[in-house]
Order: structure tokens, then C-alpha cells, then sequence
């Protein structure tokens, strides 16, 4: 390390300053000094261009590589735990003062060796901000768990900014002997890893700050820019001109901790998957369909709610942007389709409305439309509205019955005229729920006046041999919210006596105007105003 430098070799290193770092760096292999040291030999180089005699004296180092690997040692070194945070300071003052030249310098090594420590080092990196393992089968911990995350992410995003800001640049002076690593080649095998410590560390979560999660973000755009991304959606699917994104090596990466016995180990996987999936839509998901699916059906099929409501989310994201053809083939559709009507008898609200919006976006693609087909047989729709109408009949919880009725109506259009098979159920649940109150905002009696109306329009048919009884509940519902002296805001009650006078309207229309001929009888013997205004709406209908 000592040995003195040539003229020769002085001559050429006022022209590239950083040649006396790379010379006869074989020679050096056997000996490494403490990282440091070079750190300080690369801030004295890196000063200036022209440099004294003196200053080269003693001052060349190893190869990267070498400088590297140690620091890589230590950092997978457990006695050395204590001292990481100095460790990872050592990198990130190596990568600010270093030449790229000197960090992408083969050494006479293959290139493909070169790479790799580049990605074991970006991996050991990483692990020193990883979570916890969780051993629990609720695949949570306390949040204590991570009280020395958020610190240690930061400083492990700031050492991997300053890696990519060298990565990013280009050597001023290249020797003409110096076989160099493209930086392209490193950047393509690091950024997947990137990219899933952003996704980690990015959102709120128990293991983050707003420190951590602005490093994070920060890092996330440095990656972006340094691949020439324009956004974090092309930087994962690609673009016509450039090819393919980095998604598929994200999800290989991911994939090996999406499996039944792994993706509970840590707290993060989920919410990186749900991450990345959002990123990605048509006509890019359709390719890795077969990778995002399954963990999708498995975090469905958890017992906690939670997850259930996440893999429901996913479910749907990848019906909305992957081809109707793919889903259908090999029976993905049925396969989603089973999973998801499983969850219909959980008794949990939140759930309930994302697998029925779920299920209205699948649907359409297991079932044509069976009225152009002339079919006339049971469907999916049938099935899963039989089973709605079930649970409505005996459902208590408010919160249940306000989903289930919001999504009545879409329902009842789906089926068309089909509902006749279900109506006279229908018509009992409609007019059930119209006689129970449910809190000031009154969603579950908006949602099924709207059914209501969806009814009459469907199965028209059908509405005059029933219109005694639907003309009396209605009439008695108008009465009811007309003289209603409870919390109900003006408004809501305004929206629920035009829904109600809507229905009456419908059904004197569908019943050559018999309810106006009846309503004559109820408007001379009523006295209320709001009543009468509701009944003279329907009387001035043409």
C-alpha cells in the first residue's frame, strides 16, 4: 500500500485524477484497510485535479469491490450490530466521494461478479431496515416492535440515493485499459429491490414516520429519474419504446414471501403486494395474471377480516384491468367467483360491500346477457340475489341492512325481467324494510325505494295484481315521513317523499293510470299538505 508512484504515473494522473486509486489493484487483494481510511484517501484524491507528488504518497486503495465486500461483511456481521448506523454512514460517504469510474471497475473480475456484489450489497442494506419477523399466526406486531425502524430506513435511504446519484452520473474520464460495468446493468438488477423497500416504507404505517416515509418518497423518484421514468406506472410496466418494466422482477422478488406459510411472516408483504398492484393496470396486469393472483385468493381467504377486505380489493383491481378472455380461461372466473360468494355469510359490513361490488364487476363476465340469449334458466345473478334477499329478511344490524340495500337496486337491474322469480320475496323485503327507521341519514329506505322503483320498471308485467298492497305501503310510507317529528334532516325526508312519489308515479303508468283513479278517494278525505303535494304530483303525471 505503501509503494510510491512513478513519474510516469504521476504525469497521467493530473489528466485522471482518480487513475493512482485503480493501478495495480490485483496487487492489493491480500491487504484491507479500515473503510474509512479509504474514505478519507477519496475526499483528499477527489479535491482537486491537479495533484502534488506528495498527496499520492501512500494513498492508493483497493478495488471497490473489495472496499465493498468488507462493508458488506460487516453489515451481515451480527457481533457488529451495535455499529451499523456507522457502518452504513462509511457507505454512504464512500458512494458521495468516490469516481464512478473507480465503483464500476471490473479489477480484472467478470463483470457478472461485479453485479452481484452490487446486489447482495443493496440486499444487506435493505435487511438492516427489514421488519421484525412475526411468528404470530395474526401475522401482527406490537407497534414497539418497530421503534428502531423508521431511523434506520432513512439511513438506508439516503446511503442508496447516494449510490444511485453515482450510478446516474457518468465517469468525467474513462483510462483506456479500465473495463467498467455499465451502470444500466447495475441499475437493472437493483431496482426491483428498491422498489420494494419504497413500497415498505412509503405509507403510514406502525413502522414508519413522516421522516422515513419522505426518505422513502424520495428515494422512490431518484429511482425513477435515474432509469429515465417519467413515473412510478412506467417504471414497472415499461413503455413501447424501452420494453418491459421491473414488475415481473418485483413480484419474482416478492413471490418466494406470497405463499400460504411465508406472507404472514412479515406485517409489510401485503401492503407492498396491494402497493405494486395499484401501480399496474390495463393493458400491463394481464401478463403477470398467474403472479398476482394467488396471493390475491389467499389473503381472501384469511380469517381476519382485514386481510379478507385487502384480498377482496386486489380480487377486484385485477377484474377491472385484466381481459375478460384471460379471466375465463382455466376457469380463473369460476375459481374468484366461489371464493367470493363464500363471504356473503360473513356477517361483517365492511366486507359484505366490497365483495358485492366485487361480484357486480365479475358477474358480467361469467353471465351474458341472458335476455338477448333467450336464456331462461338460474344464473350466477339469481344465486347470489336469492342469497341477498336471505339475509336481508332476517338481518338486524343497521349497518348490514344499509349495505345490503344500497345494493339492491343495481341488483334488480342486473335481472332484468328475471326478477319475477324472486319478486315475491323481493316485494316483502322492500316493503318491510320501508317500515323501519335507520338512523337520521336513512340509507337503508333510500337504497330500497330505489329497488322499489328498479322493481316496477323490471317486472312491469306483474305490478297490477299487486297494486293494492304496494299502493298502501306506499300511501302509509308518504303519511309516516310527512308527519315525522324526528331527527330526520329536511332534506332526507325530502329525498325519501320524491323516491315514494317516483314509485307512484311508476306504477300508475305500468297500470293504465288506475292509482290515479284511487288516489282521488284519498285526496278528499286528507288533510296534510305534504301528503296532498305528493298525491298532486302524481295526478299532474302525463
Amino acid at each position: 500500500m505503501g509503494a510510491s508512484v512513478t513519474t510516469d504515473a504521476l504525469a497521467q494522473s493530473a489528466a485522471y485524477p482518480y487513475e493512482f486509486l485503480i493501478m495495480d489493484q490485483a496487487k492489493e487483494k491480500s491487504t484491507m484497510v479500515d473503510p474509512s481510511e479509504i474514505i478519507q484517501k477519496l475526499h483528499l484524491a477527489g479535491k482537486s485535479r491537479i495533484v502534488e507528488k506528495d498527496s499520492h504518497q501512500g494513498m492508493r486503495v483497493p478495488a471497490a469491490e473489495h472496499v465493498l465486500r468488507k462493508i458488506l461483511g460487516d453489515l451481515s456481521n451480527e457481533k457488529l450490530m451495535r455499529h451499523k448506523g456507522s457502518i452504513l454512514d462509511d457507505a454512504r460517504d464512500l458512494f458521495l466521494q468516490a469516481d464512478p469510474a473507480w465503483l464500476l471497475d471490473c479489477c480484472q473480475n467478470d463483470m457478472s461478479d461485479i453485479v452481484q456484489m452490487y446486489v447482495n450489497f443493496t440486499a444487506a442494506l435493505i435487511q438492516y431496515s427489514g421488519l421484525p419477523r412475526c411468528e404470530t399466526d395474526s401475522g401482527e406486531l406490537p407497534d414497539d416492535a418497530y421503534e428502531l425502524i423508521p431511523e434506520r430506513a432513512c439511513n438506508v435511504a439516503q446511503t442508496l440515493k447516494a449510490l444511485l446519484s453515482k450510478l446516474q452520473a457518468r465517469p468525467e474520464h474513462v483510462m483506456p485499459h479500465l473495463t467498467m460495468v455499465s451502470p444500466e446493468s447495475v441499475l437493472r438488477v437493483i431496482v426491483p429491490q428498491m422498489v420494494i423497500f419504497c413500497a415498505t416504507h412509503c405509507e403510514e404505517k406502525p413502522w414508519t414516520n413522516a421522516a422515513s416515509r419522505l426518505a422513502a418518497d424520495e428515494l422512490l423518484a431518484a429511482t425513477v429519474q435515474a432509469v429515465g421514468c417519467k413515473t412510478v406506472t412506467q417504471l414497472l410496466c415499461g413503455s413501447e419504446e424501452e420494453g418491459r418494466g421491473a414488475l415481473g422482477a418485483v413480484l419474482h422478488l416478492m413471490k418466494p414471501q406470497m405463499n400460504k406459510n411465508t406472507w404472514k411472516l412479515s406485517p409489510a408483504t401485503k401492503h407492498v403486494f396491494w402497493w405494486l398492484l395499484q401501480k399496474v393496470r390495463r393493458p400491463w396486469l394481464a401478463e403477470h395474471l398467474d403472479v398476482v393472483l394467488p396471493p390475491s385468493l389467499l389473503f381472501s381467504d384469511d380469517y381476519r377480516t382485514e386481510n379478507k377486505i385487502l384480498g377482496v380489493r386486489c380480487l377486484q383491481h385485477i377484474i377491472d384491468n385484466v381481459p375478460a378472455a384471460e379471466l375465463l380461461q382455466y376457469n380463473r372466473a369460476q375459481v374468484v367467483y366461489h371464493a367470493l360468494y363464500s363471504h356473503l355469510y360473513t356477517p361483517e359490513a365492511s366486507l359484505i360491500q366490497n365483495v358485492l361490488s366485487c361480484l357486480l364487476d365479475l358477474l358480467p363476465l361469467i353471465e351474458k346477457s341472458h335476455v338477448i340469449r333467450g336464456q331462461q334458466r338460474a344464473n350466477h345473478y339469481d344465486k347470489v340475489f336469492c342469497l341477498i334477499l336471505t339475509h336481508m329478511e332476517v338481518e338486524d344490524k343497521i349497518p348490514l341492512r344499509r349495505v345490503y340495500a344500497q345494493n339492491l337496486p343495481i341488483f334488480t337491474e342486473r335481472l332484468g325481467i328475471m326478477v319475477v322469480r324472486h319478486l315475491k320475496r323481493l316485494q316483502r323485503v322492500i316493503l318491510g324494510y320501508l317500515e323501519v327507521y335507520d338512523g337520521p341519514e336513512e340509507a337503508a329506505r333510500l337504497g330500497v325505494l330505489q329497488a322499489f322503483q328498479s322493481m316496477i320498471q323490471q317486472a312491469w308485467p306483474r305490478m297490477s295484481i299487486r297494486l293494492e298492497v304496494l299502493l298502501k305501503s306506499l300511501l302509509k310510507f308518504i303519511y309516516d315521513m310527512a308527519t315525522d317529528q324526528g331527527p330526520t334532516p329536511p332534506h332526507v325526508k325530502e329525498e325519501l317523499l320524491q323516491d315514494a312519489t317516483h314509485c307512484l308515479i311508476l306504477l300508475n303508468r305500468c297500470c293504465e293510470r288506475k292509482v290515479t283513479v284511487l288516489l282521488e278517494g284519498v285526496r278528499q278525505s286528507c288533510k296534510n299538505a305534504t301528503v296532498l303535494d305528493c298525491l298532486q304530483r302524481v295526478q299532474q303525471d302525463v
